[in-house]
């Protein structure tokens, strides 16, 4: 087996500037790194390259008709994994399928709230594995405060002070000024728009143009203008099961945390105290009236931890905000993504309808 190089110091930095993922200039991106350009724009190349980051441009659910999230962890019975896998990539609504040795991760983009339920329900009828945990949250509302957020994550490993954007969450109020006049929901033209902005990271590859050339620099100006009202979002995610280590410090295990709200509690506490005293940067964080679900990555025992004091311990403060606390771990490099973030699916080509 080969030696696995770590990360330099200048990689650290341009990780930390795309993973915040923001509208930036190129001038004002060099001069956060303060690197010379024609490093940052190797190391830019190279992390797409290596599949250390990709770009994804993900929909605001509500003008889609799709105002519910369900995000499903499940452990399917052996025997039927690949029926399971099939069964949830064959939902058009299945934007997000991860895979491990043990645990299954979707993320699926309902119109009703009942749905995640009765999904649920076939699952279990199907008996392609014990009854999942379910957190169904609406996006019309501050429910998912983060998703797939790795830059407070990757600026606490590489022991960068502060962060430039994180967190980004998923849906929230109305999007912008100026609300689509069908109902609610995207015109056709609108429709046309958004469909190009999901779909241009796939037709870049397509082409044969680097990951890095996905991003939101000379688009024409419909589509802009999604991305000013927030009806699409441009992000880099981290692929954290490819990334070398920096400073012996890694993310290999993928945690999952679920439990029940007890009384009173408040999420943007939980969230604070997390960040600031347990420095616990989670990529994901679900708030459901009934469950609450965050996700984070942890480094292996005996790594290099970043500098800082004494840290506020992260399961007794998961207590006082939940009950029936459930954690479910896999490692970052035993899981496979056969769906990996296809927004793309929730806007097909074809004839637009008044709910998709």
């Amino acid at each position: 087996m080969g030696i696995v190089r770590a990360l330099t110091d200048a990689e650290s930095r341009v990780m930390a500037v795309m993973l915040a993922a923001r509208p930036d200039r190129e001038r004002e991106r060099l001069h956060q790194v303060d690197i010379p350009r024609s490093t940052y724009h190797a190391v830019r190349r190279r992390a797409y390259e290596e599949g250390w980051l990709r770009d994804r441009y993900i929909p605001h659910p509500v003008p889609l008709g799709r105002p519910v999230v369900g995000f499903y962890l499940l452990r399917p019975f052996a025997d039927r994994f690949e029926d399971l896998v099939r069964a949830f990539g064959a939902d058009p609504g299945t934007v997000v399928l991860w895979t491990g040795p043990q645990l299954t991760v979707a993320v699926v983009f309902h119109s009703k709230p009942p749905e995640p339920t009765k999904l649920a329900e076939r699952i279990v009828a199907a008996h392609l594995a014990p009854a999942p945990t379910v957190v169904a949250a609406r996006a019309d509302g501050p429910s998912i405060p983060v998703y797939f957020d790795f830059e407070g994550l990757w600026c606490h490993l590489a022991g960068i002070e502060g962060t430039l954007a994180y967190p980004h969450g998923l849906g929230g109020g109305e999007p912008g000024e100026d609300e689509p006049p069908n109902g609610g929901l995207l015109t056709p033209h609108q429709r046309w728009a958004a469909r190009e902005l999901l779909n241009r990271p796939f037709v870049a590859t397509e082409q044969g143009r680097g990951g890095h050339l996905a991003g939101p620099f000379g688009l024409p100006f419909s589509q802009r203008k999604m991305l000013a009202r927030g009806w699409v979002t441009h992000r880099t995610i981290l692929d954290p099961a490819k990334l070398p280590p920096y400073k012996g410090r890694s993310a290999e295990q993928v945690v999952f945390v679920t439990g029940s709200p007890v009384p009173g509690a408040r999420p943007e506490v939980l969230f604070d105290l997390l960040t600031r005293e347990s420095r616990v940067f989670p990529f994901l964080f679900v708030v459901a009236p009934d469950r609450w679900l965050l996700g984070a990555l942890g480094g292996p025992s005996g790594s290099n931890p970043p500098a800082g004091g004494p840290r506020r311990p992260v399961l007794p403060t998961l207590r006082g905000f939940l009950e029936g606390i459930e954690i479910l771990q896999e490692s970052a490099a035993g899981f496979s993504a056969p769906v990996d973030h296809r927004y793309d699916r929730l806007l097909p080509e074809g004839p637009p309808t008044a709910k998709s």
